[in-house]
């Protein structure tokens, strides 16, 4: 059972209730739809999803709502709000995972009061799985947490190491620190004095590495502050987009590159589906006790109906409590082998 967050996100509630109904309808999937019921039940009605549908949808009632642009510490006065009380269900064990689109500082508050952080975790991280030239690269953090410590970063880089062995089926996986230059003094202070943890945990760490390597696969997990994180995760996002249109554009604009467009039709949708995000949908935050997924505020409701399918393949999986096993094992404090295991 999934909990979703149908307050959250910039065009909540209709996209969430219709994303969910899509998993639902798609799927076959039972899930908790957790928001203001009347406005919920409206939205769902003017769906119309039908009977066998509508069975799978329970809606569970928050009678507040954390926006956007408030404070993340709005979710500890805000007790009904939706995002913790998808929280709480998590933690009463009503569902496996939570997925929101909504204020991704809300989440990670919410996730670390209420469900509650794995042993050896300062702050849960979030880990984006970015298209390269063969198979994916894991970014994180991917915007959890705009400041950071270097405690904290290397926790990322432990969390990183065992989402890659699971996700990536690799018994080695090689961590890379995001700077502006490969040379260990390059970056800031920050970035130098992480360096230096990193290289004394035992893990593949290959050093520093830049930007165009989380594209190149130079490394299979690129760990970095939050603030940074995000800026890349979006100009990324941006990049893809600008390129689409472009391309769409040029081949609409002669005879000519409108039969061409229709011979690598297949092509271009298979780039497509590599850097969209609405096709992967949301990204884990790893190193809390039970599952949850941060989808973009902007998304679509087949960009929710896609997070929703994440959120249960890592839980099928049990990707995240396998994660989050490995992370109580590890005292951070202790000898340098015992993080590489």
């Amino acid at each position: 059972m999934i909990a979703v967050d149908a307050m959250g996100g910039d065009h909540a509630p209709r996209t969430a209730v219709e994303g969910a109904l899509l998993a639902a309808r798609r799927r076959g999937l039972r899930l908790l739809l957790v928001g203001r019921r009347s406005i919920l039940e409206e939205e769902i009605e003017e769906f119309g999803p039908g009977p066998a549908v509508r069975d799978r949808v329970e809606v569970v009632h928050a009678g507040e709502v954390v926006g956007m642009c408030e404070s993340a510490l709005a979710v500890r006065r805000k007790r009904d709000s939706s995002v913790r009380v998808c929280a709480r269900l998590v933690k009463e064990g009503r569902a496996q995972a939570m997925v929101t689109a909504g204020n991704t500082g809300a989440a990670l508050v919410a996730g670390k009061m209420v469900i509650g952080v794995a042993p050896g975790v300062d702050r849960p991280a979030l880990a984006v799985a970015m298209p390269r030239r063969v198979g994916r690269t894991i970014l994180l953090d991917a915007g959890a947490n705009v400041d950071s410590k270097p405690d904290q970063l290397r926790q990322f880089a432990v969390m990183g190491h065992y989402l890659a062995q699971q996700l990536l089926r690799m018994n080695s996986p090689r961590i890379g620190l995001l700077s502006i230059g490969e040379e260990a003094g390059k970056g800031t202070d920050l970035v130098r004095e992480v360096f230096k943890s990193l290289d004394a945990t035992g893990l593949n760490f290959v050093g520093n590495v830049e930007g165009r390597d989380v594209f190149s696969g130079a490394a299979d997990v690129v760990v970095c502050d939050g603030f940074v994180g995000n800026a890349i995760l979006k100009s990324a996002e941006a990049l893809a987009e600008f390129v689409g249109a472009q391309l769409r554009e040029e081949m609409s604009s002669t005879l000519r590159s409108r039969l061409g467009y229709l011979l690598a039709k297949p092509a271009f949708d298979r780039f497509r589906s590599r850097v969209d995000y609405s096709e992967y949908g949301g990204a884990p935050l790893l190193g809390l006790r039970g599952g949850c997924f941060v989808a973009h505020g902007r998304s679509s409701a087949h960009a929710m109906s896609s997070a929703i399918q994440r959120a249960v393949e890592f839980c099928e999986a049990g990707i995240h409590l396998k994660v989050s096993a490995k992370l109580s094992e590890v005292a951070f404090e202790a000898a340098p082998k015992a993080v590489a295991g």
